[in-house]
């Protein structure tokens, strides 16, 4: 356990390490994780490989050391283990595959391309790999025209499809193909990896085959790709497609006109593929995710547990072949379930999430991450008979948290049950109430219900403020219906549900409700904003990253076709955070990063501008204003590196304590930002 400490300041809590990804080993006997840590100029986290005995007998072993960093690992079959190694940042040493033997030794490259290669999947039978890498033009011509690019300085993009952009990256000249490697031709040299997906179609856009989901067979002769098919709007989708890994030959297994299919799973005998599909939205009916399985020899899928009211994620085979093991939201939860043909059973019954399911070769238990607002990731084993938990030793210290966490619910107006987490500060009783934080969720479609390390409640909780993390309408995890009431309807259901929970909790003895904020990025920051314009019952706003003028998002973020399903112009025109911009009183404080291709930055451009000029608390005749706007220049939808995640918190801590408790705090001082003021709890 580390201190509680840690939650104190920005620079403690980035330095505690942070655990991701899971593999097993052929024989089951170990785990391989990730974890990462600071770099010693503190700018950026290096991620090392960690082997964890899966009997629990032997402390977390360190496998690997590099100055850029390891990750994506996975076991071959004859034992190696395969990462992925991360790029230097020379144009010479892009990301590569390396391996460490099953014999011992020092880890080598055994595979790379000049464009950098992704995550690596593995056939269990035979030592067959796939990997996904970017080529310009096609594979024989990539090097000659990356080097003709950098050598003419010309970084122009051609594009004749949509879409153009993608999270942070612009998408083209390059498209991603599939490539496939044996470990078996050869022991001292880099592997030969052919392309299997020739570039289909004619548009830019990355190619359709840009983050696909790769599954391969066990005997290694196939595998299944997800792929996009171009279409108008309402045809668009993705699709799943068998690959043959000695010709490439394809040929496409499910194509369905309106869902996109994806996250495939080949079953241990190679006669059946396991996949999810997710109905497209309308403007009246919300998605929907639910669990398939086609039979290959008969070519026709079947639905899975029909009758569940969940949405499945991450499937994975049993060993036995008999049912796949899967996570869901559920109730503020994310268990692990396995499912038949006929039903879902949850197997795990604690407060965590489950991620990175790894079910042990006997068929006894799965291995898995395991985290929730009360710890960070860790690797645990679950039996499968009775789904009893048992916690592995993990390479990560667990953290001391500055307070405990409560689950706390409501009724909404129209009668319907909507419930949250309560984090509070140590001490916090009706002697000595806490101010509140009420904190919404990003998607929508999410929940809150596991670790975060970029919205991390603890870094609130210990400045004294209890953290409210409700889950409205539009959350997953309490059934389709619940996701229904609120679908196209962003300013009413998940609103109400928003204040209700808010009422709910202000009526508590330990919390003071006269000192109140409310925050939220990405969805939660277009919450942020529609909240500022309809009440002015908050001390400060803080909004992160939101989306305000709907006529303006919907066509300029990365993938207006699926917002285009839900956002018609009616339902833009009814939702519109800054058509009420003239009765916002209460300060905001706004940060968006210009590589934000999915909520673009015009949005915050836009909503600061009319903050200023037209809300109900513009700047004065000097320009002054109690508004604030943080930029980043170089980051995205997240802010992700440690020197601007400690700015991030800095900021949102020294705007909150102004505003909400009356205190002198100053901006991080590496911002050169003017000293805090100090300001009248009761004047607002």
């Amino acid at each position: 356990m580390t201190d509680a400490s840690a939650f104190r300041t920005p620079d403690a809590y980035l330095d505690l390490p942070r655990i991701a990804g899971l593999a097993l080993s052929v024989d089951g006997a170990s785990l391989v994780t990730t974890m990462s840590e600071l770099n010693a100029a503190r700018t950026k986290y290096v991620s090392s490989l960690w082997s964890i005995a899966t009997d629990g007998t032997s402390a977390p072993r360190r496998l690997t050391r590099s100055t850029t960093g390891d990750s994506a690992p996975t076991f071959a079959a004859n034992g190696d283990l395969l990462f992925v190694r991360a790029a230097s940042g020379d144009d010479d040493a892009p990301s590569a595959v390396w391996a460490l033997s099953a014999q011992g030794g020092e880890a080598r490259r055994v595979a790379h391309r000049v464009g950098g290669v992704g995550g690596v999947v593995a056939a269990s039978d035979v030592p067959v790999f796939a990997v996904a890498g970017e080529v310009l033009g096609d594979v024989d011509r990539d090097e000659a025209l990356r080097a003709l690019r950098k050598d003419k300085a010309v970084s122009a993009i051609l594009h004749s499809g949509y879409p153009m952009r993608h999270w942070d990256s612009d998408l083209g000249p390059a498209s991603t193909h599939v490539f496939v490697g044996n470990l078996g031709d050869t022991e001292d040299t880099d592997v030969a990896l052919r392309t299997v997906t020739p570039r289909p179609g004619g548009s830019a856009g990355g190619g359709a085959y840009r983050d696909t989901s790769v599954a391969v067979a066990p005997d290694g002769s196939w595998l299944v790709a997800t792929r996009r098919v171009a279409g108008a709007d309402a045809t668009t989708r993705h699709v799943l497609v068998r690959i043959d890994t000695s010709d490439g030959a394809d040929a496409v297994l499910v194509d369905d006109p309106v869902a996109d299919v994806g996250a495939p799973a080949v079953s241990p005998d190679g006669t059946r593929v396991a996949f999810l599909r997710e109905t497209h939205p309308e403007p009246d009916a919300a998605p929907r995710t639910t669990l398939h399985v086609l039979d290959l020899t008969t070519g026709l899928p079947e639905q899975w547990a029909a009758g569940w009211d969940r949405w499945p994620s991450s499937p994975v085979w049993s060993a036995d072949g008999r049912s796949i093991l899967v996570t869901a939201d559920d109730d503020g939860r994310a268990p692990i379930f396995v499912v038949t043909p006929d039903a879902a059973r949850r197997l795990t019954q604690d407060d965590h999430a489950y991620t990175d399911l790894r079910p042990a070769p006997d068929g006894d238990v799965v291995h898995a991450l395991r985290s929730s607002y009360l710890v960070p990731p860790h690797p645990v084993r679950i039996t499968l008979a009775d789904g009893a938990v048992t916690e592995l030793r993990s390479p990560a210290a667990t953290p001391t948290l500055p307070g405990t966490l409560e689950d706390v619910e409501t009724t909404a107006e129209d009668g319907v049950r909507v419930r949250a987490w309560l984090a509070l500060p140590t001490g916090t009783s009706a002697d000595w109430p806490a101010p509140l934080v009420l904190w919404a969720h990003g998607g929508p479609l999410g929940s809150w219900n596991a670790w975060s390390w970029r919205w991390n409640p603890w870094m609130l909780v210990a400045q004294g403020f209890a953290v409210l993390l409700p889950d409205p309408a539009l959350s997953t995890g309490y059934g389709q219906e619940f996701v229904q009431r609120g679908w196209g309807r962003w300013g009413t259901e998940p609103y109400t549900d928003l204040m209700a929970v808010t009422d709910a909790v202000e009526q508590r003895e330990d919390i003071d409700s006269t000192r109140t904020a409310m925050m939220g990025g990405s969805f939660g920051g277009y919450m942020a904003n529609w909240v500022a314009g309809h009440t002015d019952r908050f001390r400060a706003i803080v909004s992160h990253a939101g989306l305000w003028a709907l006529d303006q998002f919907g066509p300029t973020t990365d993938e207006a076709s699926y917002w285009a399903h839900e956002m018609t112009p009616e339902m833009a025109f009814e939702n519109s955070p800054h058509l009420a911009v003239a009765d916002i009183v209460t300060p905001m404080l706004v940060i968006h990063g210009d590589k934000d291709y999915r909520v673009p930055v015009g949005e915050a451009l836009r909503l600061w501008w009319e903050l200023l000029s037209e809300s109900g608390s513009p700047a004065d005749e000097n320009g002054e204003t109690v508004h604030r706007f943080l930029y980043f220049p170089d980051e995205n939808h997240w802010i992700l590196s440690p020197q601007h995640t400690a700015v991030w918190y800095g900021a949102v801590h020294a705007f909150l304590a102004e505003h909400v408790l009356g205190q002198s705090t100053p901006m991080p001082e590496i911002l050169a930002a003017r000293p805090g003021r100090t300001v009248d709890p009761d004047a607002h």
